[in-house]
């Protein structure tokens, strides 16, 4: 019996089945995850996105509602995956999933079990998609031990983006769930990188710009080392034009400035603990920065961004840690890392970064 389908329409050659050339895996649909996908949904990038969780439920309606406003969107795909198979071929694979800390958890024993859930997520994917480019976002979260020096965050319990409710957090593990991704997937390292200093870099060059009245995509500047407390801002490079700010005002990052520059990066460390004070958790922008960084891996754009990298024997770092350096971005990875000049002070504030995150690294189990 004939179908509607058949009824329809003469079919004159329906072609091979072709094979998605550029497959994104998100793996995690919390509120990160979900930023993502809707980001990288929305820029045109990919032809296939897959989501998978471990909580189905939810991942199905996340999936369908998705699916319910694909005819607003170009991406041909969107799928839940009910395992790790469906992620098959895939160029780029985004890891947001990851557990927040237990009250009265260690930083080590927190980074430890995330480091237990990345067991159950990387090899599978690495098994899978052999060639694929992973891109690490998970942001483990732990109270904030310098709270009441912070100005810009109360001491309130947070509703975190599971519904949970926690002290005001501090992130410390993306980079070392890096070395984690690179370390279980078996990959060489230019193709394991995390988002890294990205989005810091941009609350960095949004700040400048609303101080000096100039749209942030003509201020330049670079937060390099660890997506955290210790990241570091190079103050010698930040210009507008080719016009060094601290060949203007030499005393730039000095208690002697009057201008309070310096309170930048303060305000682009404290940011993410106002943004979760406000609304519980941050999202828009990492899934917009995560989709900025898709765009050039899938693209082949070679944009230069600040990512976390394996940086040993990088500025003195001896020992195998990720930080954000300026990198170069395309369709292999990391296509290179730019030799930054950074003053002496700023290459000992990013050597203490990797010790930071080294005395972390060093004892986890893998």
């Amino acid at each position: 019996m004939a179908t509607v389908r058949d009824r329809l329409l003469q079919e004159v050659n329906p072609g091979k089945a072709v094979e998605a050339s550029a497959k994104v895996t998100i793996v995690g649909v919390g509120q990160v995850g979900m930023a993502c996908a809707t980001s990288i949904l929305q820029s045109n990038v990919a032809d296939c996105v897959v989501l998978i969780d471990v909580m189905k439920d939810k991942l199905k309606g996340e999936v369908m509602d998705l699916q319910h406003g694909s005819l607003f969107l170009k991406t041909a795909r969107i799928v839940a995956a009910k395992d790790y198979s469906e992620t098959a071929n895939s160029k780029l694979c985004i890891i947001t999933a990851g557990v927040r800390q237990k009250e009265g958890e260690s930083r080590l024993a927190l980074v430890q079990r995330n480091v237990d859930v990345f067991k159950h997520i990387i090899p599978d994917l690495a098994k899978y998609s052999p060639d694929a480019i992973i891109l690490v976002v998970s942001n483990p979260e732990t109270p904030c031990a310098n709270q009441k020096s912070r100005n810009t965050v109360t001491p309130v319990e947070l509703s975190g983006a599971d519904g949970t409710i926690s002290p005001p957090p501090v992130t410390v593990a993306v980079d070392i769930l890096t070395y984690v991704a690179w370390k279980l997937s078996g990959f060489p390292s230019h193709r394991v990188i995390g988002s890294g200093t990205n989005l810091d870099s941009a609350r960095f060059r949004f700040l400048m710009g609303e101080k000096l009245r100039i749209n942030p995509s003509s201020v330049h500047g670079y937060i390099v080392g660890e997506h955290g407390d210790s990241s570091v801002p190079v103050w010698s490079g930040a210009n507008v034009a080719g016009v060094s700010l601290q060949s203007v005002n030499p005393e730039l990052e000095t208690d002697e400035d009057t201008e309070g520059w310096k309170g930048i990066h303060k305000q682009v460390v404290d940011s993410a603990y106002e943004v979760i004070r406000l609304k519980g958790y941050t999202s828009w922008a990492i899934g917009l920065s995560v989709a900025n960084l898709a765009h050039s891996i899938l693209k082949n754009l070679r944009t230069v961004n600040p990512i976390s990298t394996l940086v040993k024997d990088i500025h003195g770092i001896k020992e195998d840690v990720f930080l954000s350096l300026p990198c170069i971005l395309g369709s292999s990875g990391v296509c290179g890392v730019m030799k930054q000049p950074l003053k002496a002070t700023e290459t000992k504030l990013l050597q203490h970064s990797a010790d930071t995150l080294w005395n972390v690294q060093k004892d986890l189990k893998l």
